[in-house]
């Protein structure tokens, strides 16, 4: 399967999120879409990532962006992460890790020399029209939303 680039069609999936409520990617046609996938609740990256869109979410809306979010990581989990962090967002559980490997968000990665698979921090806009705009993946965790404006020229 070939990785995916900037101006493609973006995938389209279907996921559950932290209520239970399936979701696709159809239901954000006509919206711009932030995609992200994280590797997991609670961790010190994936919490300031997290708490930076949410800190920056109402700036997002207000450029026309909406905010998903996807692990591996159980409804239950992002459920607690929600209610914890007070996030605005969606989060979607991908526990068979369908829709991460659908955008190459699930690879080989390299830790103090061992090689194991895991989620690969990347972020995808996805366009009104559901192509993808543009492709972030050595995200700041920390200054994640500037990342976002910065690409779209905000």
């Amino acid at each position: 399967m070939e990785l995916l680039n900037e101006g493609d069609k973006a995938p389209s999936f279907k996921g559950v999120d932290q209520n239970g409520e399936v979701i696709s990617l159809d239901h954000y046609k006509g919206k711009k879409v932030i995609l992200y996938f994280y590797p997991k609740d609670n961790t010190p990256g994936c919490t300031a990532e997290a708490c930076n869109l949410k800190d920056n979410y109402n700036d997002l809306l207000g450029k026309g962006l909406d905010v998903i979010g996807v692990s591996p990581d159980s409804e239950i989990s992002h459920k607690k992460f929600i209610e914890k962090l007070e996030l605005p967002f969606r989060l979607i559980s991908d526990p068979e890790k369908e829709i991460l490997k659908l955008y190459h968000a699930w690879g080989e990665k390299k830790l103090y020399g061992r090689t194991y698979d895991g989620v690969l921090r990347k972020t995808f806009i996805i366009s009104e029209n559901q192509t993808i705009e543009k492709i972030i993946t050595k995200v700041k965790t920390k200054d994640h939303s500037n990342q976002i404006f910065k690409e779209l020229k905000f």
